[in-house]
């Protein structure tokens, strides 16, 4: 079945990014003069996914208007004759968009199941926002071609230090083609010493339908969180195919102040029009 809805996880609190995330959330943080969100929204609609399902939380009324029609704002714009932005702020209205709320944040796995009435079963993508990944072609693409090519379910991996692997879901991995392995287990946040490669999950997944009952059965985790880790554990455990994919392209934990900083330097020189300018002050503000 070929997959064609999107479902993105919004609802956390941008903690790390107090005080301005208290009234602001964290995915509606500019890099460089587009939300956070945009950047994933975009990857999505470039690897021809045709709808998005936001998952969200209150105080998150933002990113529902970023995506609505602003009449007003286009009027200005009309009168102005400021014609490519007009175009810009219209074409986000046209996405095919749904907005569901998690009521109560209970970890990833409960908010992924906040979907499922719009989802249905079918296979789907899944996208933490906090992973901002830029590549020429969309990330999730490739993961979408490991199903097609292999089937059942395909998340995305990145070779990183030994020391940095005790933050992330690390896979035991079983080579199947170039930059391509079957998982035959994950485990959430090990120690170093204990890790079995190293190989991290990204945020990036794509699911087959399967998952659900299994979201639906997952146990309780730390702080009574549910975990999409477990839940990826017991899809292993009942025999049901799950894939990893290493990715092409850069990653920024736009979760984090230095990873939205070096995220905005790194787009920032890809502009034509900022990067003479930021090149120059980075030039005279860096030490010798």
């Amino acid at each position: 079945m070929k997959v064609r809805k999107a479902v993105v996880l919004a609802a956390g609190f941008g903690t790390r990014f107090l005080p301005a995330t208290k009234a602001v959330p964290k995915e509606m943080l500019p890099l460089v003069d587009r939300p956070v969100i945009q950047y994933i929204v975009e990857e999505a609609l470039a690897a021809g996914l045709q709808q998005i399902i936001m998952v969200t939380s209150a105080h998150k009324r933002a990113i529902e208007d970023h995506f609505d029609r602003e009449f007003e704002l286009e009027s200005v714009l009309q009168k102005k004759g400021a014609k490519e932005l007009l175009d810009q702020v219209q074409r986000l209205a046209e996405i095919e968009m749904v907005f569901v709320r998690q009521r109560e944040r209970r970890g990833i796995a409960h908010a992924v199941l906040q979907a499922r009435h719009v989802v249905g079963d079918e296979p789907f993508a899944l996208f933490f926002p906090d992973d901002v990944i830029v590549s020429d072609a969309p990330a999730i693409g490739e993961l979408l071609a490991v199903r097609e090519r292999h089937g059942g379910s395909v998340l995305a991996v990145q070779r990183l230090p030994r020391e940095e692997v005790v933050h992330y879901g690390v896979i035991t991995p079983e080579p199947v083609e170039d930059r391509v392995h079957r998982v035959r287990g994950i485990v959430e946040k090990p120690r170093a010493e204990d890790a079995v490669s190293d190989l991290a999950t990204v945020g990036r997944y794509v699911l087959a339908p399967e998952i659900w009952p299994l979201l639906e059965r997952t146990p309780p985790g730390v702080g009574g969180e549910f975990q999409l880790t477990d839940t990826l554990a017991m899809l292993i455990d009942e025999g049901h195919p799950l894939y990893a994919c290493e990715y092409t392209g850069t990653r920024f934990d736009t979760g984090r102040p230095i990873g939205l900083i070096k995220a905005s330097i790194f787009l920032g020189l890809q502009r034509r029009d900022i990067a003479p300018e930021l090149k120059a002050y980075i030039r005279s503000v860096a030490p010798s």
